[in-house]
């Protein structure tokens, strides 16, 4: 399997895992913050946009995990690819949103 398909794994895994908080907070009807916050001038997205936005992120992520390589679950290379993309992203994510609710 080429390279270019590990790394959109990893950036496939990485927009996955960025998805979870939105589209929880959005179900469960909290509002979270998104990019789109900023424009609005508040610090926090409403819970429908937050849905919208983390259903997006799931679309783009399994876009990359369908069409750019074949996805090999259980190969140990395209496994540890993955999970390095979510484990990064998730601790970027958890350093980001810990500011938040500093």
């Amino acid at each position: 399997m080429p390279w270019i398909a590990f790394l959109a794994h990893f950036l496939a895994a990485a927009i996955m895992t960025n998805g979870i908080p939105h589209f929880v907070s959005g179900v469960c009807g909290r509002p979270f913050r998104t990019p789109f916050a900023r424009m609005s001038g508040s610090r926090t997205s409403s819970a429908e946009l937050n849905v919208v936005w983390g259903w997006a992120n799931f679309v783009v992520a399994f876009l990359l995990f369908a069409n750019i390589g074949p996805l090999y679950i259980g190969t140990p290379i395209d496994t540890i690819f993955i999970a390095l993309g979510m484990l990064v992203a998730g601790l970027l994510l958890a350093r980001i949103f810990a500011r938040d609710a500093a």
